[in-house]
């Protein structure tokens, strides 16, 4: 059983993956990345299945990376770097290319790498209260291995706007910005999913999966060339001095040496 998702299937084939480690604001750890890489894998291959939702229990959608495991990269040799960083990687190219709908359910904030859990849904839904920020670089890191899928949700224009600046910002900014295809009361998510859930059911499952992925062929999304810069990107800034700084100020719950 896993131990940091949950996962639930109803009697029509819609199964939902609930992130569950509300402890820690269902920040991914090691542990998470791989029980998430493991149900797309599953779900995937799985004919009873017609469509998935990734949700989360309690208030937090997902506050990103856990930074206990990113702060064990900074003693770890290059290769075991890199190795973590293609965990994440993979992770997410895993919940890409599902071959099932994806519906994103947002009802709590997202930040870093649960901004990047919203951009490989073919759909995301989010509460009008939440907050979301690519805020890596306020730790001294960068939006790294999500960076394939946030700017090919985006586009590299809007990107811009967030992508290396660190603020949060509200779901009505991020509809605009394509990272929500629309923004809710939290009342009425169940039902806004719903409505984005029961098209599928109709639809030949096959011909969906098909059509999934020419979309991602004909539509330039994240290639492996990408994924594979974004790996190496990640692991070159954990061997440097920012990131340390960054997560140490974090811990020690001070500013980080370059706030002004």
């Amino acid at each position: 059983m896993p131990e940091t998702i949950r996962i639930d299937q109803d009697d029509r084939g819609v199964a939902t993956i609930w992130l569950s480690r509300t402890g820690k604001h269902n920040a991914m750890s090691a542990l998470m990345m791989d029980e998430l890489h493991h149900a797309a894998v599953t779900l995937g291959s799985d004919d009873s299945v017609r469509v998935v939702i990734l949700s989360a229990e309690g208030k937090t959608f997902c506050a990103g990376g856990d930074l206990g495991w990113m702060r064990d990269q900074f003693d770890a040799d290059a290769a075991t770097r890199l190795r973590e960083a293609r965990r994440l990687a993979d992770m997410l190219m895993a919940l890409d290319r599902i071959p099932k709908p994806l519906i994103g359910r947002l009802q709590g904030n997202a930040f870093g790498g649960g901004v990047g859990l919203a951009a490989v849904c073919d759909c995301a839904i989010g509460a009008d209260h939440i907050q979301m920020g690519l805020t890596e670089v306020k730790l001294g890191l960068i939006p790294a291995t999500i960076g394939p899928y946030v700017i090919a949700r985006m586009g590299a224009a809007r990107a811009r706007q967030v992508f290396f600046q660190g603020r949060v910002f509200d779901a009505q900014e991020a509809v605009r910005l394509g990272l929500l295809a629309r923004a809710v009361p939290l009342e009425n998510l169940e039902d806004a999913v719903e409505a984005e859930v029961a098209p599928y059911l109709a639809a030949a499952p096959g011909a969906v999966a098909k059509a999934k992925a020419l979309v991602r062929e004909l539509g330039g999304g994240a290639d492996q060339a990408q994924v594979d810069a974004s790996v190496t990107a990640l692991a070159e800034v954990w061997a440097g001095t920012e990131s340390s700084e960054g997560i140490a100020a974090f811990f020690d719950k001070r500013p980080a040496a370059w706030t002004k």
